[in-house]
């Protein structure tokens, strides 16, 4: 199949979504599209996709079919009874790109082989900046030769892709990825209050931290963020605990012992309860807040 010929199908368009489906529209592929919030949708028509009514129509017209969803219910919701995999032709490729269990991943792969269909989990590594620019990494799980199928479609919305194997790899590998993100995170909160409590200037401390060497650019831009005590969600700290979740019941179920993620974990289901909605960098605030640090955590104007 030549995925620069074909249709493709975006179902989900949340901050990640959105941003992936303009890429791909800006490449000059024919999309079409479908969000339950139809003003998602359409807000795309500008751009250049067309809307799909349903997630069958959308899977009935598509040559390949992509989504970005929030967990693994709407995943099994949009793909299983009779919906998207038995409205789509044998032959055609489906790129799941939410961050599920490797579990749903692979019964994913498995209806689509019973329908005739190529499955690839291609799991999301960075945040709506890096959708925007283009510059994601992506992790991929499923048959090889339908990966290097949809390689154009890859090179469109991301610097660099990974096949790591057969289906459930790519589900994995995020989980892998979003321990370090996680566990980072509450290292560098417990570092940045320690810094305030010995003295050095809040702005000052964030600023030169995030220049050096052990911050990771995906953490980067949270500290910059942090001193302007801006904690809006682009990463919402519900589905950092979403994943969380995740690896820890994959750990417990393998007999993996991960205590530091255990208590990271803890921590931002303390910093969720109080507020859910926003990034999951507020456990910098929350640290602050545990240490007594004197910090406003008014948003700079």
């Amino acid at each position: 199949m030549n995925s620069r010929n074909c249709v493709i199908g975006f179902i989900g368009l949340g901050a990640m979504g959105a941003r992936i489906v303009t890429r791909i529209v800006n490449a000059g592929f024919k999309v079409v599209v479908f969000d339950r919030t139809r003003e998602k949708a359409q807000a795309l028509i500008a751009q250049g996709a067309a809307v799909a009514p349903s997630p069958r129509a959308l899977a009935m017209e598509s040559d390949v079919i992509m989504s970005c969803l929030s967990n693994d219910d709407a995943v099994k919701a949009i793909y299983g009874g009779g919906g998207v995999i038995l409205s789509a032709s044998p032959g055609n490729i489906v790129v799941e790109m939410s961050t599920i269990s490797p579990e749903t991943s692979r019964d994913l792969a498995q209806a689509g082989k019973q329908r005739g269909l190529e499955v690839l989990d291609v799991a999301i590594s960075g945040g709506p900046p890096l959708a925007e620019q283009g510059s994601l990494t992506l992790l991929a799980g499923g048959g090889e030769q339908a990966f290097k199928d949809c390689e154009p479609i890859f090179a469109a919305i991301s610097k660099q892709y990974f096949h790591l194997g057969p289906s459930g790899s790519g589900t994995a590998m995020k989980l892998v990825v979003n321990t370090v993100l996680g566990v980072s995170m509450q290292a560098i909160a417990e570092a940045v209050a320690l810094g305030e409590k010995l003295g050095i200037e809040r702005t000052l401390l964030l600023d030169v931290l995030s220049r050096t060497a052990v911050i990771a650019p995906a953490h980067r831009d949270k500290l910059l963020r942090a001193a302007r005590n801006d904690y809006s969600a682009q990463f919402a700290i519900s589905l950092m605990n979403k994943d969380f979740h995740l690896i820890m019941d994959r750990a417990e179920a393998l007999r993996v012992a991960m205590p530091t993620a255990a208590a990271a974990f803890q921590m931002n289901v303390a910093r969720a309860a109080k507020f859910p909605d926003e990034d999951y960098s507020g456990v910098i605030a929350q640290m602050e807040d545990l240490s007594e640090v004197n910090v406003s955590h008014a948003a700079a104007k």
